[in-house]
């Protein structure tokens, strides 16, 4: 364990966060290559699953962003704020790239708050818990109203986000639903939606055995065309079990939020938090 951490701390320091501004400018860049240099031309912007980029960028004790690239490159000057809502539910934020989707794949909700506690946590954009809760309930009450009539979908089948699908991989969420259910939507939610994750968890156990293989149930599926691929993504796995925990004992939200450099980049980024 301590070799592990260690190898940790030392890549996170490591990263050159500043050098991702592109010699700069007010924001992280997603890619750079000594081949390509800055070709892919892809900046950071919120909302989606990388607000987590910006409070370790900020936190580094080597390579710190400043504040303005949090406020000016993530957050948009404030158009990152959102005033829709639906089925009743704020969004809170606008979601990058995807202005016509009001709502995007489940594994935002998740990526990012592995670590990161959204209970408590609010800036001037967002309450983080608010949002996130959110996003998940209206998973939940898309799937209960089935606009497309899929199979199965319900108050024991929902949640989407990305995974594999019936042609390779796809960004499932509302707005893309092709009648895939990735398990990993509604277990990752935990914290969020126990009960709502509670009924579909029992639901794969108890009337859809077969779709779960020696890990747990395996990567995606779609009752309705009688499709599932018997394999995982470690991607998707991975959050499960770490937000599961999170929701019967908050371990892993206790033991990132207790470290300094942490707390430090979260408040030079206006954070206040638990």
């Amino acid at each position: 364990e301590k070799e592990l951490v260690s190898k940790i701390d030392t890549l996170w320091k490591g990263v050159e966060w500043d050098w991702y501004t592109k010699g700069g400018e007010d924001v992280l860049y997603w890619h750079w290559s000594p081949d390509y240099g800055w070709d892919m031309n892809f900046p950071v912007g919120g909302y989606n699953e990388c607000l987590i980029v910006y409070v370790l960028a900020a936190a580094s004790p080597t390579h710190s962003i400043s504040k303005s690239v949090y406020d000016k490159g993530w957050a948009r000057n404030d158009s990152i704020i959102s005033k829709d809502s639906l089925y009743g539910l704020p969004l809170v934020l606008n979601y990058y790239e995807h202005n016509d989707d009001l709502v995007g794949p489940l594994f935002w909700a998740h990526y990012s708050y592995l670590g990161l506690n959204p209970k408590g946590l609010s800036d001037k954009y967002a309450n983080y818990w608010t949002l996130t809760q959110n996003q998940a309930k209206i998973h939940y009450k898309y799937a209960q109203e089935n606009p497309k009539n899929y199979k199965g979908y319900g108050d024991s089948l929902w949640g989407l986000t990305s995974s594999y699908s019936i042609k390779g991989y796809a960004g499932h969420r509302p707005d893309m639903d092709l009648g895939v259910i990735s398990p990993t939507a509604a277990f990752s939610s935990f914290p969020y939606t126990p009960k709502e994750s509670m009924q579909m968890l029992r639901y794969m156990y108890e009337k859809q055995d077969s779709l779960i293989g020696k890990y747990g149930p395996y990567d995606a599926f779609s009752l309705q065309d009688h499709w599932y691929l018997p394999r995982y993504l470690a991607i998707d796995q991975g959050p499960i079990p770490v937000m599961i925990e999170n929701y019967r004992s908050g371990l892993l939200w206790k033991l990132f939020m207790r470290n300094q450099d942490v707390k430090r980049g979260l408040d030079k980024l206006g954070f206040t938090y638990e």
